[in-house]
């Protein structure tokens, strides 16, 4: 291609902002710069996105003060527990006494209609997203995504000031708020995909993940903050927040290395190379230069040795992370810790440390699962740890605040741990399985069926938390170490057969 055609062809696919930048600094973009750039850029957008996601869950015990209180009175196994409300809480005398139609008998199961109803529709929109991903422009397509959430999560909070009281109008805005959230995941999973390479990349990815946590910790501490002046703000100010990320990604995030002419080859130069046993080297960064192979199916990546134990586990493993992720600040302002109750604002920002075990959680797993090189081993024992978390958060939470925040860090470690490491690290190795012979094009289709399987649970988790806890929350933890104990077994085929290979493979060095 002639060069000054090439340049322009490049110069039309570049964003605008990358664009400025070069022409400010005269010079082109290094291959490693763009790849921070693409690093930066997608843990921020995906971030944003759970910002605007928790946002309800901070809200929920304002709409709905004075639900469950037959649930909470219930002692916690065979221990004591506050039986009745000291007083009015705090948070009654600024905000009033919930909002209709929230506040009434049946304003929990409403509450779980919206979660039920946002993630259903964010679970299999997933699917849909990742589809048009690979036909679309992923920066237009993702922009899009993130501006009509903005506009979504803002029309929820507009219900404040235009005093809405219609059920189906909350509905309604969730459900496609829903839908366009459902473009995050795939689309910042595409990009990635496309700048780095095949290889597990570690401790890189595991703090990749913990944008989820980052956001849903940031999204807590800002709904939290803005709650006082009017619950309609704790929606607006995310809304922005969004909104504002959405440009940066349509300005500065580039899709590809072929659409901005950036050279591979050029960074791989300057990167150490690794001896191979014949004396050749070979790059740490390997190109994708290689031909693409037909793209693999959904039945045949459904076939893959572990894809389909993993996603079922996934299943379960996030139906009690998003039941925690929705509803533990209600949880904890209905809960007396110490013989007091908290304020709403206080017990959103309690519950951010549940997502702050979950960003240790991720990467110390993501780091064992590399060293043992046993990712269904380290997801299972995890699986199996965060029942006794739960347990005891349960039984001995309410005993002091110190204890509170003690236990609600374990959970959030145990709890999301399996989820980070089995949507990233156990993905990845998946979608290039020995059986698949180099195809590198099942990446995003495993990913799909995972999180896409992992999705559906979370939608599940919120809905039943919602019904049982009207009725008790003794029965709410019951129900999720229950499906904790489900998704450390479905894990069991796989734990066997990585041991025989750890026996096989030591009794070979002996």
């Amino acid at each position: 291609m002639d060069p000054v055609a090439e340049t322009s062809f490049e110069n039309e696919h570049k964003p605008l902002g990358i664009q400025f930048i070069e022409c400010i600094r005269r010079r082109k973009i290094s291959y490693k710069s763009y790849q921070i750039v693409v690093w930066v850029v997608t843990f921020f957008a995906y971030t944003s996105f759970h910002v605007a996601r928790k946002t309800l869950s901070i809200v929920q015990s304002v709409l709905d003060p004075e639900t469950s209180e037959v649930g909470l009175k219930f002692s916690p196994w065979s221990i004591t527990y506050v039986t009745k409300p000291i007083g009015k809480r705090r948070f009654l005398l600024v905000l009033g006494d919930g909002w209709s139609p929230f506040n009434g008998a049946e304003g929990t199961a409403l509450l779980g209609d919206l979660d039920l109803a946002f993630l259903s529709v964010y679970a299999f929109g997933m699917y849909f997203a990742g589809h048009l991903g690979d036909r679309l422009n992923l920066r237009i397509l993702l922009t899009i995504g993130m501006v009509g959430t903005a506009i979504f999560t803002s029309l929820f909070g507009v219900g404040y000031w235009a005093n809405v009281h219609n059920f189906y109008y909350f509905l309604m805005v969730q459900m496609l708020a829903g839908l366009f959230q459902s473009t995050g995941w795939p689309l910042v999973v595409a990009v990635i995909g496309n700048w780095f390479g095949k290889k597990k990349r570690g401790l890189i990815m595991g703090i990749w993940n913990a944008n989820t946590s980052v956001g849903s910790i940031s999204g807590s501490l800002i709904a939290s903050a803005t709650l006082s002046y009017g619950w309609g703000w704790s929606f607006l100010v995310p809304s922005l927040i969004i909104a504002f990320v959405g440009l940066m990604v349509f300005l500065f995030l580039p899709i590809t290395p072929e659409s901005v002419g950036a050279n591979r080859d050029e960074d791989i130069t300057k990167v150490s190379t690794e001896k191979v046993e014949d004396g050749i080297t070979e790059p740490l960064l390997s190109s994708d230069s290689e031909e693409k192979e037909k793209a693999v199916g959904f039945i045949e990546a459904l076939k893959i040795p572990g894809v389909a134990p993993f996603a079922a586990s996934l299943f379960f493993a996030k139906l009690v992370a998003y039941a925690f992720l929705y509803w533990l600040p209600f949880y904890i302002s209905h809960t007396a810790i110490d013989g007091k109750y908290l304020s709403s604002e206080s017990a959103g920002n309690l519950s951010t440390l549940f997502d702050i075990g979950g960003v240790v959680g991720g990467i110390l797993a993501g780091h064992i699962s590399d060293c043992l090189d046993a990712a269904a081993i380290t997801a299972a024992s995890f699986t199996y740890c965060s029942i006794p978390a739960l347990f005891f958060y349960r039984s001995y939470g309410h005993i002091s605040l110190t204890l509170n925040i003690a236990l609600t860090f374990i959970a959030g470690t145990f709890v999301n741990g399996p989820s980070a490491l089995i949507t990233t690290a156990v993905s990845a190795d998946l979608g290039t399985h020995s059986s698949l012979k180099g195809n590198s094009r099942a990446l995003a289709t495993v990913t799909a069926i995972i999180n896409g399987t992992g999705s559906i649970g979370a939608a599940i988790g919120p809905f039943l938390t919602g019904y049982i806890s009207a009725k008790s929350w003794n029965a709410v933890f019951i129900m999720l170490m229950i499906t904790t104990l489900v998704a450390g077994l479905l894990l069991t085929r796989l734990v066997v057969s990585e041991v025989a290979a750890k026996v096989a493979e030591s009794r070979t060095l002996t």
